[in-house]
């Protein structure tokens, strides 16, 4: 009789575990169709947007209809990672929804499936989610933002200029501190100024060149150089076709200069931020992206989380575009305020985690609040 109930007992458990997996394929296929149908449509709406917004710089150069096209299709990893937490949400929720019209979820819920499982399920559907948007951010977006951006300059025979100041950016390398007018967008420099300081700082040479590629590392070559070196017996100049100028620079910082740094890979944000450092100088901007650019994939969990207290939907709390709005309003709530605390963070000096992840933790105690209140009534 023991053995009996034992063995019923283990095929109750069993059941309900394949009940469970069931529901989270169910839930999980519908909820992937969804959030595929929501992401091609932003997708096609920004895309037409970024499209209107280069015909006014068509005819710049050699910058025709195909290098538009080509350089609205390189932005699309962009966009996707950028949009990817909120066409989480509102798929999630229209998904939700649908099933809690159909009285899908109440079915589940009263064949034993519990919150907890409920949650469990979403966390399963998550990952392969959380996945695709740290590939997508990290290897994908930054690469392609970056050749778009040099696609359009070299279309448009343009050049970057650096406006941080009238006079260029300012850059310290060791006991020099460099600036650079102009940055081309192979990455090599025009207009450099050197200033060249001993361990007392006290000023003892300045270089100026009009071009500087990059040779190897810790090499640039320098041409059309003019050099001034202040020394006790006075001052002397000279002038070099070229030179030979060691500096622990390399094209990777000067890249940083073609793309914003949300849109740079975290391990680019990490090197620069220790370049920073290393010569003291602030790097609370690209700390903020470098720890948003980490905790930012784990955004689509909070979204799922947020999006669960939906399921509890009724017809009449209104239809299922209300719901879908919504989720639309949370979505960009969740956006653009998480921008501002890092702007404000960055202007501010606080500290740069808390700084990138103070949005998302708002937002998942929000959700966990919302879901405890739904589940009392």
């Amino acid at each position: 009789m023991r053995l009996n109930r034992t063995c019923l007992l283990r095929l109750k458990v069993e059941i309900r575990g394949e009940a469970i997996n069931l529901l989270t394929r169910y839930l999980g296929r519908e909820i992937y169709v969804s959030v595929a149908l929501v992401l091609a449509a932003l997708l096609m709406l920004f895309a037409f947007l970024d499209f209107i917004r280069e015909l006014s710089s068509m005819g710049e150069g050699e910058y025709h209809l195909g290098y538009v096209l080509l350089f609205v299709l390189l932005t699309v990893p962009g966009h996707i990672y950028e949009l990817f937490p909120v066409v989480v949400l509102v798929g999630t929720i229209f998904a939700l929804v649908q099933m809690a019209s159909n009285s899908e979820i109440t079915v589940f819920r009263s064949s034993g499936a519990s919150l907890g499982q409920l949650i469990g399920a979403l966390f399963k559907i998550a990952l392969p989610l959380v996945l695709f948007s740290f590939i997508c951010g990290e290897f994908l977006a930054p690469p392609s933002e970056r050749m778009a951006q040099k696609l359009r300059l070299k279309a448009q025979n343009a050049q970057v200029s650096l406006k941080e100041f009238r006079s260029g950016v300012w850059v310290k390398d060791e006991r020099s501190f460099v600036n650079v007018k102009n940055v081309m967008p192979d990455t090599s420099l025009t207009n450099i100024e050197i200033f060249r300081f001993d361990e007392k700082y006290h000023l003892q040479e300045i270089i100026n060149a009009k071009r500087a590629s990059f040779v190897e590392k810790g090499i640039w070559r320098l041409e059309e150089v003019m050099e001034t070196s202040f020394r006790s017996s006075g001052v002397t100049v000279s002038d070099w076709p070229s030179l030979e100028w060691r500096s622990a620079l390399n094209p990777e910082i000067f890249s940083v200069l073609l793309v914003v740094p949300e849109q740079m890979s975290a391990w680019h944000l990490y090197q620069y931020t220790e370049h920073l450092r290393d010569n003291r100088q602030k790097s609370g901007r690209y700390e903020i992206a470098m720890w948003n650019k980490l905790v930012y994939p784990f955004a689509t969990l909070v979204m799922m989380i947020l999006a669960l207290p939906f399921a509890n939907y009724h017809r009449r709390a209104g239809g299922v575009g209300a719901m879908v709005f919504m989720g639309i309003v949370l979505g960009l709530l969740y956006h653009f305020f998480g921008r501002l605390v890092g702007s404000l963070g960055a202007l501010n000096d606080w500290q740069p985690f808390i700084s990138a992840t103070a949005m998302t933790g708002v937002f998942l105690l929000f959700g966990f609040a919302t879901l405890w209140w739904t589940e009392r009534r």
